[in-house]
């Protein structure tokens, strides 16, 4: 049967964007980002990464020290008890792409390669399922791919929640765990049925 899925943007959700992070040694994870992934496979929901990774597709850093670094990640989720079960990213650019990697590709957001691909090889239901960005073209991605709960990720918005645009917009990692809660919660509705507000 198929299952729901966390499918997480990486820079500026799961670590401090700080720019083409490709290093061990410069990764901030942001605070709440541990709590947040485990509330949602302690429910059961497989739990991936699908990012755009363009830094590869200029040649800023290689394709292995990304899998380095996704490599570390995963080993801290899993040393703070919890775990990712799929990393996805696209490292062509249309423009800005060197080579090979200069090329459109249904696999960059806000195309929904990434994500059709991580529910059909973890068997997710889309409709089931969350899509977490910090960014429009993860929303975007995210309607694109039917993910039934699109969220927003804005620190700059204090803590709280509301809703803008078809999606949720959240303040914290807490005030997300607090919107699985509220949704999850005996006598409310599926997420499939409240994603779009």
């Amino acid at each position: 049967m198929a299952r729901a899925g966390l499918l997480l943007d990486r820079d500026g959700v799961v670590n401090e964007d700080i720019g083409y992070l490709h290093r061990v040694e410069d990764c901030r994870f942001i605070d709440g980002v541990f709590d947040m992934v485990r509330a949602f496979a302690d429910r059961a929901f497989a739990v991936a990464i699908v990012t755009n990774q363009s830094g590869i597709g200029r040649g800023l850093f290689g394709a292995e020290q990304f899998e380095h670094l996704m490599a570390w990640m995963r080993g801290e989720f899993e040393r703070r008890g919890t775990r990712l079960d799929g990393v996805y990213h696209c490292p062509d650019h249309p423009t800005a792409g060197i080579g090979e990697f200069r090329r459109e590709n249904p696999w960059r957001k806000p195309g929904p390669g990434m994500l059709l691909q991580a529910a059909a090889d973890l068997e997710l239901d889309l409709a089931r399922s969350w899509c977490v960005g910090d960014r429009a073209s993860d929303i975007a991605a995210g309607k694109a791919a039917g993910v039934g709960m699109l969220v927003r990720l804005d620190r700059e918005n204090g803590s709280g929640l509301h809703q803008a645009d078809g999606h949720w917009v959240a303040g914290s990692h807490a005030a997300i765990v607090q919107l699985l809660e509220r949704h999850l919660a005996p006598g409310t509705e599926a997420p499939s049925s409240i994603g779009q507000p």
